[in-house]
């Protein structure tokens, strides 16, 4: 079975042609993750990926993107940012975010979809590498108030997969929402635990 990644669907926003991304599919294709199922074809999207539980969901959620040549800009808390590998880090895509400032994330995510013609937003929901009863709603509040749909991408480490799930529609419901949403993601197992 091959494990190269696949071609990005033509309304994905996409980045050129470099060595990184002939890199980046190089490691992939070493390292046997691949993904499972096809991308959307649409300009802009809310990717949503767990279980998170280690810092190895990162280096291979950066490294598959990378070997896609997918432009996605992911949300990390600021403080990663700020350490010794900060300016590679930013230059991967990376959104800081003050998750202790009094601003609206969500208005600066809605506020940015808006400007944009083409974007693919990464959000891990657990917020953590810890585990947590409830997950974060940002994601489905940034999906309802920008009207973009939300791809949820299994991570599963026994099989070594990104596994593209239904795309989700926000509702009115948000508890609703969260619960179907957090039953796609049973079974998957994360390099220390499951969702």
């Amino acid at each position: 079975m091959s494990t190269a990644p696949p071609p990005l669907p033509p309304q994905a926003p996409s980045l050129p042609d470099s060595w990184w991304k002939r890199f980046c599919r190089w490691a992939i294709g070493l390292s046997g993750w691949r993904v499972v199922g096809e991308l959307p074809n649409l300009p802009k999207l809310i990717l949503i990926g767990a279980p998170h539980s280690s810092y190895w969901d990162g280096v291979w959620g950066l490294l598959m993107k990378s070997a896609l040549g997918l432009d996605l800009g992911v949300m990390i808390k600021r403080e990663v940012l700020n350490g010794p590998f900060g300016p590679i880090v930013r230059r991967l895509g990376m959104i800081p975010i003050d998750r202790s400032a009094a601003t609206n994330v969500v208005d600066q995510m809605v506020a940015r979809f808006a400007s944009h013609e083409k974007m693919w937003l990464g959000i891990t929901p657990e917020g953590t590498r810890k585990p947590v009863k409830q997950w974060k709603s940002g994601f489905l509040r940034i999906a309802r108030a920008s009207g973009i749909p939300i791809q949820p991408i299994f991570i599963d480490y026994p099989t070594k997969t990104f596994t593209v799930g239904p795309l989700v529609t926000a509702s009115d419901d948000p508890d609703a929402d969260m619960a179907r949403i957090r039953a796609m993601f049973e079974g998957y197992r994360g390099k220390h635990r499951g969702a």
